[in-house]
């Protein structure tokens, strides 16, 4: 079946079935570190490849994350460091809150990531003056590029832009720092938990943050992340406010659902009450937890490969949705 043309009745050599191509402008209408999925869903990455995967793409944009954290191992520190990272190394604007004197010192433990293998190829060719056979690189160069007559412009460009486009995941190494002028950016915020008696002033900085990152049609999709570590530690001074967390993380939850941002929320479920522990993880979209493994355990051993170089169990225990409903019947 064709289609017709707008005049003369002229037929267009397309059927209506076929495929229409993305166009350029749609796609770059997203930023580097933004994923679009299903459904008009769009992701950013959780900073773990296999974590993204499992999640079905990383981190809902418009969700709360939050993380229950294991009080024999500080193992969720992995899960906010690389989500940190993630964002730094996109150059997505970040908002850090942790209780501790001087926040912005944690930015120094965040992972540096790992060159890719395409990059050290990439290098080392650039590196060799020769090509296997004894041609020079010139030469090898000209062959290579009368072949790209059969495969045509746009196929060639698509390929050179796919492989020079940023990537989405990255995976860190937990041994080497973050380099030094990626945490000098402008984009980086950093408050401290620690003193505060009431949680105010930290829901107004995120209020300020988020209000820099709402919802709006077309235009550069940049996504923008907040990282909150251990939000009802001992420490804070509203540690004893139970309802003031809860109120607060609603609020959050709210402004989080009109932008385009992910907050990630980590939290010693353990000195919680029971109650207020159901109340959190109700009010999470996605909830993980990381539980540490036993030193020498036997039974595990024989039961996992690898066994040695795991640190700990990640448990998920929901996941964000998105164009969802819930239908009530009476």
């Amino acid at each position: 079946m064709a289609a017709a043309g707008a005049s003369g009745g002229q037929t267009i050599g397309r059927s209506s079935f076929s495929r229409v191509a993305v166009s350029t402008a749609a796609s770059s209408s997203t930023s580097a570190g933004v994923k679009l999925g299903p459904n008009g869903a769009t992701f950013v990455s959780s900073g773990i490849p296999d974590l993204d995967r499992i999640l079905g793409g990383g981190f809902l944009l418009g969700s709360v994350v939050m993380v229950m954290e294991d009080s024999d191992a500080p193992h969720h520190l992995l899960l906010l460091r690389s989500f940190m990272a993630q964002g730094v190394v996109h150059k997505q604007p970040l908002l850090f809150a942790g209780p501790m004197k001087e926040p912005r010192l944690f930015l120094g433990t965040l992972p540096a990531p790992v060159a890719s293998s395409k990059e050290d190829g990439r290098q080392r060719v650039m590196g060799a003056g020769t090509s296997s056979d004894g041609r020079t690189s010139d030469e090898a160069l000209r062959i290579a590029w009368q072949y790209k007559k059969y495969f045509g412009e746009d196929k060639t460009s698509h390929a050179e832009h796919k492989d020079n486009k940023q990537e989405f995941s990255n995976d860190f190494d937990l041994r080497k720092p973050l380099e030094r002028h990626l945490l000098s950016s402008q984009n980086i915020e950093c408050i401290s938990t620690q003193d505060g008696d009431t949680l105010g002033e930290l829901q107004d900085r995120c209020s300020t943050f988020l209000s820099k990152h709402l919802r709006k049609d077309g235009g550069n999709l940049i996504a923008g992340r907040i990282a909150i570590q251990s939000l009802c530690a001992p420490q804070c001074g509203y540690f004893e406010k139970d309802w003031d967390m809860v109120s607060f993380i609603r609020s959050l939850k709210a402004m989080v659902r009109s932008s385009n941002a992910v907050a990630v929320i980590t939290f010693p479920n353990a000195i919680l009450s029971s109650s207020f522990c159901k109340r959190w993880q109700h009010l999470a979209d996605t909830l993980l937890s990381i539980k540490a493994i036993p030193d020498e355990d036997k039974d595990l051993a024989k039961l996992l490969t690898g066994y040695q170089d795991m640190v700990g169990f990640l448990h998920v225990h929901k996941v964000a949705q998105t164009n969802s409903q819930v239908l009530k019947f009476s």
